[in-house]
């Protein structure tokens, strides 16, 4: 039985410590008592059992909330009423009669001095609120996460489950949650802070801001909502990442020093430099050790994460969206609020614990989706790029078939003039020169994948649009420019179009609508080609990012709402567009433009600290590669793309009959496990060396696992020194062998050249070797020598269970 209610629990002095009731798998509770000043101070505690999770509130008098509790459940939790006189600080010299002690959303008025986490103006004038709470609410309406996005208003919730019996709905659900209602009455700023304990174990946070004056006086500009949570004073080393097209998620480390350390991201998209995460830690921490949190903004525009000390008080880590002068002006008399996107907090023992929470939360919003394994697709842009040819085409889709492709992607260039990436980019019409009505048109060839027992899938690239095509031409008002006659700096020949536009907005939605009934698309490749920069609407004369990013959103629901079934790729120039916003809404990500396995390995790495490893796509491409020219060996090339979404990005028709027999023999491998894959535990192990990898999936049960051991460059050992193999059972025995297509590529007498030990590998034979759970995990497995850039894969089986 979950307990929502608001239930309370008096306290005279909060030194009491008072004892709470039991608390149930989901808790909102209340305790209310007096402080050693005799003010009187209200807590509140969400929690949830399943994922040892919880967040403690401490309100003094009127005051805005702050966080005194961050991190897995309290044992005694109405003690959190003496966190005020615990952890308030006193007053120093040379500062304000209060030292900073940041709430919620900290102001000047409550002593705060550094970056201003809350910018609004009237008239062009800053403001300053003082909030006082008018109101606590830990009601139904507090935790209620709405349904997903699939959701059927017409035939209610479904329970969907997945290959071990588990249920997720698609309808709304009910979480702990806390909604605080303030308001500054003199200056006509309100507030409402939410607050929620999300499947996984996230804590999320999300504030509106109303305009509670008149037309009598000037709208309210909001420049700046930026949300955080403390993190202890032990976290003194921040991990964020950098990149850019072709090697996205590069991770960075730094000291967590006084000052402020941010990543704007002001390109209307979250970008290739995108850190997905900022997390703070102790020194060292990694992935399987070390206390760290994690902070998210769940959106797909323009965004900020952050890092903030100051003298006087522990680290805030948090963001939000990142607000053009004039984008956001609220009314009069509440009619309109801005709300903030979420922003999500995580912590764990390490970045696979984090890591984990984010992606149950990220499967509780597609249980559709990962009630059972993903199809195996094949892409067609790096087979033919723009050379579009039914019979070449439908030649593909037959190779594909045979070799055990389900999902068939046709890729740029199916439509207007769209022969290169320098015109007829919004011409959503199929193009008759080269998909002529009749026997070899696109719909031809969408039957023919079908026919061939594959979902069809297509390219768009909705936002944008070449000024050479027919739609610029007859609606240039359509383009976000900065000033009439003046459009912004070009980028691929591409400008962007102005979804906040109802008629330029309608004519994409119906185009891509139509298009998908009268073809049968099952799948859309979503693309977003140009960075958003100068993006003012010629209609409103105001900036448009905001606006942009929630009319795609918008489409996106539209588009699933009126197909069942059809799912969405997030594809942005590869990994620019990867958040918890899209996430939402799409079914997969592409990662990265580039294939080449070697990067990769990284690349999909910390890709996976946000994204569930089911949803990220990961090809099988050509050698050397398109992106780099980097020649590697096909066992790579697979191996990399194994415990992801995997794909092919490949002309097959050009390879040789056994490249082909080997593609087929990987494929039908990744079908035994994907039911697994969907749900399965991702884990990555430290490592000194770092020439190496080992990223693995773990069954929920750990009954059994696979791991991926890569070496990338020569090592500072040779060989390789043992892996640790996280996640398994510490009590439990686990027979260890290689996974059966890698069986033979690590011996004295290795056919494939990928190994250079020139003696047996005890343990690399069908039977393998039997060890414990917590051997494992403490002192590992010696992995095979290999050559630079090559990768096995193995399998962990508990003893009594089927393999």
């Amino acid at each position: 039985m979950t307990d929502f209610s608001d239930s309370k629990t008096s306290a005279s002095p909060a030194s009491s410590s008072p004892t709470a009731p039991s608390a149930p798998d989901g808790t909102a509770l209340r305790y209310d008592g007096v402080a050693y000043d005799g003010s009187p101070i209200t807590a509140v505690y969400l929690a949830d059992a399943q994922t040892d999770a919880a967040l403690g509130l401490v309100f003094h008098g009127s005051e805005l909330p702050r966080i005194v509790h961050w991190g897995r459940r309290l044992s005694a939790p109405g003690t959190l009423l003496a966190s005020y006189d615990a952890l308030r600080p006193q007053r120093v010299s040379g500062a304000l009669d209060d030292t900073p002690w940041p709430s919620v959303l900290p102001t000047q008025a409550e002593s705060w001095i550094g970056e201003p986490r809350l910018v609004v103006r009237r008239g062009g004038v800053e403001l300053f609120p003082k909030f006082t709470v008018t109101g606590i609410d830990t009601g139904d309406t507090a935790g209620l996460v709405p349904a997903t996005v699939d959701f059927d208003p017409q035939s209610g919730p479904e329970d969907i489950a997945d290959v071990t019996g588990r249920t997720r709905t698609t309808g709304p659900s009910r979480v702990p949650g806390v909604i605080v209602h303030a308001e500054d009455a003199e200056l006509g700023v309100g507030l409402e802070w939410h607050a929620q304990i999300v499947a996984g174990g996230l804590v999320r946070q999300q504030a509106a801001i109303r305009n509670l004056f008149g037309a009598d006086h000037a709208t309210l500009e909001v420049g700046k909502v930026e949300l955080g949570f403390p993190v202890p004073a032990t976290a003194t080393e921040i991990l964020t990442a950098t990149g850019h097209h072709l090697r996205e998620r590069s991770p960075q480390r730094q000291p967590f020093t006084v000052g402020r350390f941010a990543k704007p991201q002001l390109a209307g998209r979250p970008d290739f430099d995108a850190s997905l995460l900022l997390t703070a830690g102790v020194p060292g921490f990694d992935f399987t050790h070390g206390e760290a949190y994690a902070v998210h903004v769940a959106w797909s525009g323009n965004a900020e994460l952050s890092a903030e000390r100051l003298p006087y008080t522990q680290g805030i880590i948090g963001g939000g969206e990142a607000l053009f002068g004039g984008e956001i002006t609220l009314p009069g008399a509440g009619a309109e609020s801005y709300e903030t996107p979420w922003v999500y907090g995580s912590f764990g023992d390490g970045l696979n614990e984090v890591a984990a929470r984010f992606h149950e939360y990220v499967r509780s919003r597609h249980p559709r989706l990962f009630a059972h394994g993903r199809p195996v697709l094949l892409n067609t842009w790096e087979a033919v790029y723009f050379q579009h040819d039914f019979d070449t085409l439908k030649a593909l889709a037959a190779k594909a078939a045979a070799t055990g492709v389900e999902r068939f992607v046709v890729d740029d260039g199916w439509f207007g003039s769209r022969r290169d990436d320098t015109s007829g980019l919004g011409d959503w019409q199929i193009a008759q020169d080269v998909w002529p009505d009749g026997p070899k048109s696109l719909k031809a060839l969408a039957d023919t994948v079908h026919g061939l027992g594959m979902q069809f899938g297509l390219w768009f690239e909705p936002e944008m649009v070449n000024p050479d095509s027919d739609v610029a031409r007859a609606h240039p008002d359509w383009i976000l420019a900065p000033a009439p006659g003046r459009l912004p700096m070009q980028g691929r020949s591409q400008q962007v179009l102005d979804l906040t536009n109802p008629d330029a907005f309608a004519y994409i939605l119906d185009a891509m609508d139509t298009l998908t009934g009268k073809l049968g698309i099952d799948y859309i490749k979503w693309d977003h080609n140009k960075l958003v920069t100068e993006a003012v609407s010629p209609r409103t004369g105001r900036p448009a990012v905001h606006a942009q990013t929630e009319a795609v959103y918008r489409i996106f629901r539209e588009l699933i709402r009126n197909h069942p079934g059809l799912e969405i790729e997030s594809c942005s120039s590869g990994g620019g567009r990867v958040d918890l916003g899209i996430l939402e809404y799409a079914s997969r990500i592409w990662a990265s433009d580039c294939v080449d396995p070697v990067e990769r390995a990284d690349i999909q790495r910390y890709t996976s600290l946000l994204v569930p490893s089911a949803m990220i796509g990961e090809h099988v491409g050509a050698s050397p590669a398109h992106s780099t020219h980097r020649a590697t060996s096909q066992e790579l090339r697979m191996a990399m793309a194994f415990l992801g979404h995997m794909g092919v990005e490949w002309n097959l028709l050009k390879e040789p009959d056994d490249a082909v027999a080997e593609l087929a023999v990987w494929i039908a491998e990744f079908k035994k496990h994907r039911d697994w894959f969907a749900i399965d535990t991702c884990v990555h192990s430290d490592s000194t060396d770092p020439s190496t990898r080992l990223d693995g999936l773990v069954m929920p049960s750990r009954d059994a696992a696979i791991y991926r051991f890569t070496q990338l460059t020569t090592g500072q050992t040779y060989p390789a020194a043992p892996m640790r193999l996280p996640g398994l059972d510490p009590a439990r025995t686990y027979r260890v062998s290689p996974l059966d297509p890698c069986l033979a590529l690590a011996d004295a007498a290795d056919p494939s050249g990928i190994a250079n030990g020139q003696s047996t590998l005890g343990w690399w034979t069908a039977d393998g070797v039997l060890m414990t759970g917590e051997a494992l995990a403490r002192y590992g497995i010696r992995p095979p020598s290999l050559h630079p850039a090559q990768a096995v894969l193995f399998k962990v089986v508990a003893e009594g269970v089927a393999d």
